[in-house]
């Protein structure tokens, strides 16, 4: 028997406190077992809860997936393209079939993105949508007690209301503080009672969905669809360079830049962390794949089709066409050299580069498909926000830097208005050596410059209306100071193209030259905005536009052009560099007299390849009208020693 506020104490007599365990004060401790609940009459030792759930990762954040099979139909378009791309890249040089296996894998994208979801819901994101009708109870005909108002600060004992914790992934209906406490609506009688420890039916609200979890089914990583259908489109543009010029070296580096496209047209990403981060789902896209397409072979709708009604179709398709192909091809030679071209090599070293090319190229459609129906969401990864800089810290060297690059300037208009005679007497040099000594230190320079604006504009402070202007101010006359820089490195270039004559390496560089003035110019619009989110997107797109650009100008050709130009002002000519370049410059070296122009074009003729239907290339076509005729007359003589004129 205990007084009333007494802390009532066993029978046998007071125990020793325990000491807490490891795991702190209150938690059960490790290895011991579930805890049993305290028997009647005693304190609860600690509360009983359930354990916390574990937070989604990185991954299921950002990328959960599809959780939707993919149609057959889809995996079947999938084929397809796969089998058409596997057939239609016969040869790695620059040809038709590229063009034609980026079209196909394109439109199998395309389907995959006009069958993912339209809307975010709830279970897309791993998360069942929350019950809006509450469950009736369970009638007991033994005890039926019919509800009694009550009022409005009445509190429901644990008998009638038990909270109960709410999961995202069942459904259930959870006592609330509003709905714990009656109210005038909520004193209706109910038809039916619920037995001793069942919780009284109470209206159940939407769980709302963790932030953490959802994901966007367009998270493209630029706004809607039409900046994905500009990289598609970018992508195909690239590729098909291959099919109009034939120089190998510009149609790898449009490669690359295709695959850069293609990832940003699949993932997204909009930040620099974004884009950085898209460049490695890809080959993880192409594993998480394997379940999604077996999955998708083993779904069969009720009513569309099966995968098996699917692989009998084109079962039936290929069989017609190879009778009937057979049939037109006896009957006309004509149409037989068309589809003896369109059919594969089938030696075995043939079918095995086929087998090659057919999984990677379903590989990385898969991959694609898989990204496209459900693309990560990209958007929000941003660089950590860093602790701004003292104003000294940075202002010093930015001003110093701007005094370096005035002087620097101030000499470079001295060369401009003062011409060779000026460099004669001031440097000791020719003005080609002049040139050729200083280009490629300023083309650093010009890469550096862009380096030191980022990490200034990053670090330097923003809260006042002082700090921006400087920011403004200092930044913004190193980007103009930078542009004459770039001028100069040009000017500098154009002499030396001038004295030595033009090459591959001398008009790339003055490409990514140019490319970095423009560059420059997006840097002082977003120094004056003082905003930069939208830098990175620009930089490849006009990384790409400059590419396309030298593509369109025929970088080989134009060489070509400048040397004939110069051999007939100056007389001197490279012929064994000339003769190493591809059919593109053909047109241009037909120009040359005898015996030059057979010495250049003979290389050239003897390197070129016969081409099938899809090893078609436009600049090869009409260099072979040219070349044919110095193949049928045989080697020249008197070649021989003859390279540089």
């Amino acid at each position: 028997m205990t007084s009333p506020g007494s802390i009532p104490v066993p029978a046998n007599g007071p125990t020793r406190p325990q000491p807490s365990p490891p795991g702190g004060a209150g938690q059960p401790r490790s290895g011991s077992g579930p805890a049993t609940p305290p028997a009647a009459g005693q304190p609860q030792a600690w509360p009983l809860q359930p354990g916390a759930p574990r937070p989604p990762s990185l991954i299921q954040q950002r990328w959960p997936g599809p959780t939707r099979a993919p149609h057959p139909l889809l995996l079947a378009v999938l084929a397809a393209a796969t089998i058409l791309g596997a057939s239609a890249l016969t040869v790695v040089r620059p040809s038709l079939g590229w063009l034609v296996a980026a079209l196909a894998g394109t439109a199998a994208l395309a389907v995959a993105g006009a069958t993912r979801p339209r809307q975010s819901t709830q279970a897309d994101v791993g998360e069942r949508p929350a019950a809006t009708t509450p469950t009736p109870a369970t009638p007991t005909p033994a005890t039926p007690t019919p509800a009694t108002p009550t009022p409005a600060t009445a509190t429901p004992t644990p008998a009638t209301a038990t909270p109960t914790p709410a999961t995202p992934i069942a459904a259930t209906a959870t006592a609330t503080p509003a709905a714990a406490t009656a109210t005038p609506a909520a004193t209706t009688a109910t038809p039916a009672s619920t037995t001793p420890g069942q919780a009284r039916p109470t209206p159940a609200e939407p769980v709302p969905a963790r932030p953490a979890a959802t994901a966007r089914p367009d998270a493209t990583g630029a706004p809607g669809r039409a900046a994905q259908a500009a990289w598609a489109a970018a992508t195909v543009a690239l590729v098909a360079v291959g099919t109009f010029r034939a120089a190998g070296w510009l149609f790898v580096l449009c490669l690359l830049a295709a695959a850069v496209t293609a990832t940003l047209a699949v993932t997204g990403g909009r930040s620099l962390f974004g884009m950085l981060l898209a460049a490695t789902l890809p080959p993880a896209a192409t594993v998480r794949a394997l379940p999604w397409a077996v999955r998708g072979l083993s779904r069969v709708g009720p009513g569309g089709p099966g995968i098996g009604r699917i692989l009998s179709s084109l079962a039936i398709s290929a069989g017609l066409l190879t009778l009937f192909g057979l049939l037109f091809s006896s009957a006309d030679a004509v149409f037989a050299d068309l589809v003896m071209g369109l059919l594969p090599n089938i030696s075995p070293d043939g079918v095995f580069g086929w087998l090659v090319r057919l999984g990677l190229i379903g590989m990385g459609l898969l991959g694609g498909a898989y990204l496209v129906n459900r693309p990560p969401d990209l958007d929000g990864l941003r660089a950590t926000p860093v602790r701004p800089a003292h104003r000294l810290e940075w202002t010093l060297p930015l001003v110093l830097l701007d005094a370096l690059f005035a002087a620097f300037v101030l000499v470079q208009m001295t060369v401009f208005f003062g011409g060779a005679d000026h460099v004669l007497r001031t440097a000791g040099l020719t003005y080609a050596e002049y040139a050729r000594g200083g280009f490629w230190q300023l083309l650093a320079v010009t890469a550096l410059t862009l380096l030191v604006i980022a990490v200034a504009a990053r670090r330097a402070p923003k809260a006042t209306r002082a700090d921006r202007l400087l920011v403004r101010t200092l930044l913004g006359l190193l980007t103009a100071l930078s542009l004459v820089v770039v001028a100069s490195a040009l000017y500098r270039m154009q002499v030396y193209s001038d004295a030595y004559g033009a090459t591959r390496l001398r008009l790339f560089v003055a490409t990514v030259e140019l490319w970095l003035g423009l560059l420059f110019i997006l840097v002082g619009v977003a120094v004056a905005r003082l905003r930069a989110d939208w830098l990175p997107r620009l930089v490849i797109g006009t990384a790409v536009l400059a590419l396309l650009g030298l593509a369109l100008v025929n970088p080989d050709r134009m060489i070509a052009d400048r040397n004939v130009d110069r051999y007939l002002a100056t007389g001197r000519l490279d012929v064994s560099y000339l003769s190493g370049l591809s059919a593109d410059a053909v047109p241009a070296l037909d120009r040359l007299p005898e015996p030059m122009r057979t010495c250049a074009l003979w290389e050239i003729a003897a390197e070129l390849p016969r081409d099938g239907f899809w090893a078609t290339n436009l600049g090869r076509e009409r260099a072979r009208r040219v070349l044919d005729p110095i193949l049928a007359t045989g080697s020249p003589a008197g070649c021989i020693g003859m390279h540089r004129w």
